[in-house]
């Protein structure tokens, strides 16, 4: 029988919860949490009482300066965003789509960092912290994708009680891309939750062959198709430049300040160490 969640985790899942753009209301947050509405809305008042939550008159909730405080502190370490940052830049400057870095949190993934397509239609539909389960989107595929194998049966398993909101997935059609995407070296999601759009992703992977994040382009399914081998091999390309730079900056032989990205405790994606690809796994209930 699973245990149930202890006061702190509950209210770190409320916190989690309001990373993502889309959760503002108590609603939103019971929604996403699966907590009731009132321990939601008592989560809520004591992370606004201690500064980790704001809300404003309408009742809107966000992250409170507390975090900010912490981030800022904790973003002196080496930052995979940072390390990623040109990469994305590359990207669209060479295809003119959005670029896409996913990290693995909490049995979820979330865009960690963005880069706006300069195509005329592009993808709006995600946003630095938006979320979703392992595996819905090409970013958050390519990291389920390169899991350890039985650690992949059990993150498809959790997410296919998660796939209500998305009518076109099931865990059996997860499971043939995997298996493509492995096969191939990289993830194609097209036309699964958005009409026309999708994308297309590599795992950005340690020195142990595991996944620390994902690196993705996303646009027109037709622009995808059309041009799915340069992108592969450029993105290919760009995840080992970032693998390589975050294998330089967490080296220990250069300190303890550079210790995982953001801060030896946490990471955006919730995993506690350097060792990330160990860590990845047991960071997720």
């Amino acid at each position: 029988m699973p245990t149930r969640p202890s006061p702190v985790q509950r209210a770190l899942a409320v916190l989690r919860a309001l990373s993502d753009p889309e959760v503002r209301r108590m609603s939103d947050v019971a929604r996403a949490t699966g907590l009731d509405p009132a321990t939601a809305s008592r989560m809520l008042e004591l992370l606004v009482r201690e500064g980790f939550a704001t809300r404003d008159e309408a009742r809107r909730y966000g992250i409170g300066p507390e975090v900010f405080q912490l981030a800022d502190v904790a973003q002196r370490r080496a930052d995979l965003r940072q390390l990623a940052r040109p990469a994305l830049q590359r990207l669209v400057e060479a295809f003119e789509d959005t670029a896409v870095l996913t990290e693995a949190s909490r049995g979820e993934a979330v865009c960690s960092d963005l880069e706006p397509g300069t195509f005329a239609v592009h993808a709006n539909y995600v946003t630095v912290g938006t979320r979703r389960p392992l595996g819905v989107g090409a970013g958050s595929l390519a990291i389920l994708a390169w899991l350890p194998a039985a650690e992949r049966a059990r993150r498809l398993q959790q997410t296919a009680r998660k796939l209500g909101n998305y009518p076109r997935l099931d865990a059996p059609s997860i499971a043939a891309e995997i298996e493509a995407a492995r096969s191939r070296g990289y993830v194609l999601f097209l036309d699964w939750v958005v009409d026309g759009m999708g994308g297309i992703a590599v795992p950005i992977l340690d020195d142990e062959g595991n996944p620390m994040a994902a690196l993705s382009v996303a646009g027109l399914s037709e622009r995808i198709r059309g041009r799915q081998a340069r992108l592969a091999r450029q993105l290919r390309q760009e995840a080992s430049r970032i693998a390589s730079a975050w294998t330089r900056a967490a080296r220990p032989a250069r300190g303890p300040q550079c210790f995982g990205p953001r801060s030896s405790g946490a990471s955006a994606s919730g995993i506690s160490t350097s060792k990330r690809s160990t860590a990845l796994a047991r960071a997720l209930p």
